[in-house]
């Protein structure tokens, strides 16, 4: 399901997406868990899928701060606003993560193609997300660990978090028990690893 439209980046691998809503005629409008915290996210391209994750949001208001005069309250201006377009909405920060192209193949780590200005976000299901985390011996795989550490800053802890979770209640019970180990570390870092001796 198409749930937003790439409008900026930040990065080669960091990218800004805007939520699809009321002005995207003809679009259905995405659930607002279609786009939460963690969720795996793909942005097509020809022979391949860029495979990313939700890793930050920020909401869009430019009216909040503006003390300009206003010719009358909202519901007497009616027609008259037709001038001014509704520049409310969702950006969603999203942390590319690799790829999977057209044969099923997985590779993890930075993309090469640069993904552009425009370019549909769709919201990819489990199977597709084991699909980009399991090789074909049965093995889950996070080898962009280092990448999202690097990048996502505050949130690199509770993304790894979130990937974790998820992987988990999809995957065999020995490949839980590896990745709830990393889990385990991912914890002492967020508790400990922030102080100093």
């Amino acid at each position: 399901m198409k749930i937003a439209r790439v409008v900026s980046s930040n990065s080669h691998i960091d990218y800004i997406a805007r939520v699809i809503d009321s002005l995207d005629a003809g679009e259905a409008l995405p659930h607002p868990s279609d786009y939460c915290f963690g969720q795996f996210v793909a942005l097509q391209g020809e022979g391949e899928h860029v495979i990313g994750v939700i890793y930050d949001s920020r909401l869009v208001n430019p009216e909040y701060g503006s003390f300009g005069p206003r010719s009358g309250p909202r519901a007497e201006l009616g027609g008259r606003k037709a001038d001014f377009v509704e520049e409310q909405g969702m950006l969603l920060g999203i942390l590319l993560l690799g790829t999977i192209d057209d044969a099923g193949k997985a590779s993890h780590g930075v993309p090469r193609r640069i993904v552009p200005v425009g370019q549909a976000v769709t919201r990819i299901d489990k199977d597709q997300v084991m699909q980009f985390h399991i090789d074909r011996g049965g093995q889950v795989h996070l080898h962009y660990y280092p990448q999202v550490v690097s990048n996502a800053r505050q949130f690199a802890l509770p993304l790894l978090d979130s990937i974790i979770d998820q992987l988990c209640a999809a995957c065999s019970e020995s490949e839980a028990q590896r990745l709830k180990v990393l889990k385990q570390s991912l914890v002492w870092q967020g508790t400990f690893g922030g102080m100093k001796l």
